[in-house]
């Protein structure tokens, strides 16, 4: 049993190697930012689907691409202080009580 097993996963594999491992070494050494950037991508999206911003509108608004806008929404763009504050300023919302 174990080598039809071994067989259909050989027979089945990709030729390229899977980059899990590295992937989840990233996820795990950046987790605190990952975590973070998370929470404010899940605000700004509730708010632009309460108001109904599209990307593109919040990207003119931030000045800057819609292709930006949606790394910033995936939750997994290191941001700056910088866009945060263009963040806040575009959509309304507070992230970083002063």
């Amino acid at each position: 049993m174990d080598n039809k097993i071994i067989d259909y996963l050989e027979t089945h594999s990709g030729q390229t190697p899977s980059k899990w491992r590295e992937e989840a070494q990233y996820r795990r050494d950046n987790k605190l930012w990952l975590s973070k950037s998370q929470k404010i991508a899940v605000k700004i999206l509730v708010v632009m689907k309460e108001e109904h911003i599209t990307q593109q509108e919040l990207a003119t608004r931030m000045e800057c691409s819609q292709q930006y806008v949606s790394k910033i929404l995936r939750g997994t763009e290191n941001l700056s202080l910088d866009i945060i504050t263009r963040l806040e300023k575009a959509s309304g919302v507070v992230l970083i009580a002063e």
